[in-house]
């Protein structure tokens, strides 16, 4: 069972099981499921079909961020396994750091492989089953493998448990050099195949929205807002879809559209602090101060630790000649980040307002 109150945010969309269903599963369980990834989100679940878009080192700095933000990475099965939709495997007693010595398989690679599901396990601890698949995969990035090509490549021969007893090798008779394949001459694990990306059947709600955010990672705005509607067209209540459209439309001028989109993703999902903020610096942008100065309230509210809005709004004090409570909110900012760029500039509006307010007393 999940831990009521969670909540997941997914990167990538699920190879094994529809998300639609894996949400259902974790409303009954008290918890909230969304694509992508908020300030609330507390576990991130990382699906296969991210493998097929993204390229080792985007994965790698994906995955270093969410770590650093102090969310709980999850691999699909393991997620499923959570919510009791998938069976877990037999009980094992092998420690990650037994399975490191025995296997000579490298940290980061044990742990980027075990959160694509090329283990039997996602995490320790592990099975011998598992042991023997981490040194056939040591032995593959030694012959000049990346993990990313066998994570890839290992689910298309069925349950990763089975390729224990097959030989597995490095090379490729389409001039691959890192693709995994079968010691049977014929069988080739070929990563680059796993997933067909110009089918028509292929326009699926989660395709749609990774294309959406492919579109939006290289700036292309208008693309990406035209996709985030087909999303919304499918599923009306996906309040991160409202939210990244809404982001495309204010980047690419369309303040209007832009700001409805973003009371669309309040509306839809109450506590989305990153919303509010965001509307709030619409309406700055657009010189409604007044509503501008209630978004920024609302975001502070509901989340006392996001230092932004407490910056923002203690600029918008500043602006408007509230002094007093510019320096307040500042001084509080400081409390939530003393070592950024922001808080250097938090500092010197201190010292500001500190000289501005000996002078008006003298």
């Amino acid at each position: 069972m999940s831990p009521p109150g969670s909540v997941f945010g997914t990167i990538g969309a699920l190879a094994a099981f529809p998300l639609r269903l894996a949400a259902r599963e974790v409303e009954r369980q008290q918890g909230k499921l969304r694509r992508g990834v908020t300030r609330r989100t507390t576990h991130v679940v990382f699906g296969r079909l991210y493998l097929a878009r993204t390229g080792d080192a985007e994965v790698e700095r994906r995955v270093a961020t969410e770590r650093a933000a102090g969310r709980k990475l999850i691999s699909e099965n393991g997620f499923l396994r959570l919510l009791a939709l998938m069976k877990a495997p037999e009980a094992s007693a092998l420690s990650r750091q037994s399975l490191l010595e025995q296997s000579r398989l490298a940290a980061d690679d044990l742990d980027l492989l075990s959160l694509f599901d090329a283990f039997e396990h996602d995490r320790e601890p592990y099975s011998f089953r598992d042991l023997i698949l981490a040194r056939k995969y040591a032995g593959l990035i030694a012959g000049g493998a990346s993990w990313g090509a066998i994570a890839r490549s290992v689910h298309r021969s069925g349950p990763v448990a089975s390729l224990t007893a097959k030989s597995l090798n490095v090379g490729s008779q389409h001039g691959r050099a890192d693709a995994i394949y079968l010691d049977d001459g014929q069988s080739e694990l070929d990563g680059q195949l796993l997933f067909d990306l110009g089918s028509p059947d292929d326009d699926t709600l989660e395709e749609l929205f990774a294309d959406a955010e492919a579109a939006e990672e290289a700036e292309n705005h208008e693309q990406a807002a035209a996709l985030y509607q087909r999303c919304l067209a499918i599923d009306p209540t996906d309040a991160i879809a409202a939210f990244n459209r809404a982001n495309c439309l204010r980047a690419s001028g369309h303040a209007a559209e832009a700001a409805h989109d973003y009371a669309r993703a309040i509306k839809l999902d109450p506590g989305f602090v990153e919303a509010w903020f965001n509307l709030a610096g619409l309406m700055s942008d657009e010189g409604r101060v007044a509503s501008a100065r209630r978004h920024l309230q609302k975001a502070i509210a509901l989340d006392k630790a996001y230092a932004d809005p407490v910056f923002n709004l203690a600029r918008l004090e500043f602006d408007a000649g509230n002094l007093i409570e510019a320096r307040r909110l500042w001084v509080r900012y400081l409390e939530l980040d003393a070592e950024s760029e922001w808080a250097r500039m938090a500092q010197k509006g201190i010292q500001f307002v500190g000289l501005q307010l000996v002078r008006t007393a003298g």
